[in-house]
């Protein structure tokens, strides 16, 4: 196949390659959805299905990653666009679509040029489609404030999480852009003369304690990168955090003594640009900085 077929009819991905082979590129395939699109008034009322392919070409990735999801951009990202922009309006034409998911894209801040093929799947004996290529033009929008809602960090004290009143209050919780704080058990961590060490063993102490609240109620999951709090936010999951890792990995700031529930909670809530930290049961100190603390009970503002 020559290049210019290939660069006319090829999977995007193959017509990204062909442009630019020394880029690096993430892609989604066959991404398929059923949804009322359309300009004729035979696609009025109805749904029909229609099939993505995006190739996103991003810059260099750190030569050294460490296996760590929130260094990426993440293919849920890709997802997210466009659905974003599925459920934004009712669009007539695949263009304007195409051209709305490019852009929303090209906000993260990895992006540099992507390839966007939407086709119609059932609209006649072949397939109908457009396919857009947009770049990246200027410095990208820091990606945290994207879409994502600034949450409310609610700290849950022992005597709430083993209370048989939990699941009502995650009742008064569920669909609200809310993460779940905890501190340690009430049972003494293991001690150690090393102050590294005794670091790590208070965080786990905490993470122990989130799993127990995980496994109190299953809508709550335990979740330890930002990517996936920030997931959980758009996508109405009640995310307990797990602090160990964005504590360890933050270059400066972080709480030194995690024993210090309360402290770490405030330090977490300013990191997640948070409205409000609710504590039911968790004393949180005074934040030094503006966020709205209110000190509930079982009766949720």
């Amino acid at each position: 196949m020559s290049d210019v077929t290939t660069q006319a009819f090829a999977h995007p991905e193959a017509r990204s390659t062909v442009t630019a082979p020394e880029r690096d590129r993430i892609s989604v395939r066959d991404h398929t959805v059923t949804v009322e699109i359309g300009a004729f008034q035979a696609e009025r009322g109805v749904t029909q299905r229609i099939r993505f392919n995006v190739v996103v070409e991003v810059a260099p990735m750190p030569s050294d990653l460490g296996d760590d999801v929130d260094r990426i951009l993440s293919y849920d990202r890709i997802t997210e666009a466009i659905e974003g922009e599925l459920t934004e309006e009712r669009l007539n034409l695949l263009e304007t679509l195409a051209e709305r998911v490019a852009e929303r894209i090209l906000l993260e801040p990895q992006a540099t040029r992507v390839f966007v093929r939407i086709e119609k799947l059932d609209r006649g004996p072949g397939t109908l489609g457009v396919e857009i290529v947009r770049e990246r033009a200027g410095d990208p929008a820091p990606s945290a404030e994207l879409d994502t809602p600034h949450p409310v960090v609610v700290a849950l004290g022992n005597a709430e999480i083993s209370s048989d009143a939990l699941g009502a209050l995650l009742d008064q919780l569920a669909g609200r852009p809310v993460i779940l704080t905890v501190g340690p058990s009430d049972i003494k961590a293991p001690q150690s003369k090393a102050a590294l060490a005794q670091r790590r063993v208070d965080l786990l102490a905490i993470e122990q304690n989130a799993w127990v609240l995980a496994g109190r109620d299953k809508r709550c999951v335990v979740v330890d990168t930002r990517t996936e709090l920030d997931w959980g936010l758009r996508n109405g999951q009640l995310s307990v955090w797990a602090p160990s890792k964005m504590v360890l990995d933050a270059v400066d700031g972080a709480p030194s003594d995690p024993g210090d529930a309360g402290a770490l909670v405030a330090w977490f809530a300013v990191e997640m640009l948070a409205s409000a930290i609710w504590s039911i049961g968790l004393e949180i100190p005074t934040c030094a900085v503006p966020i709205t603390q209110h000190s509930l009970g079982y009766r949720l503002p």
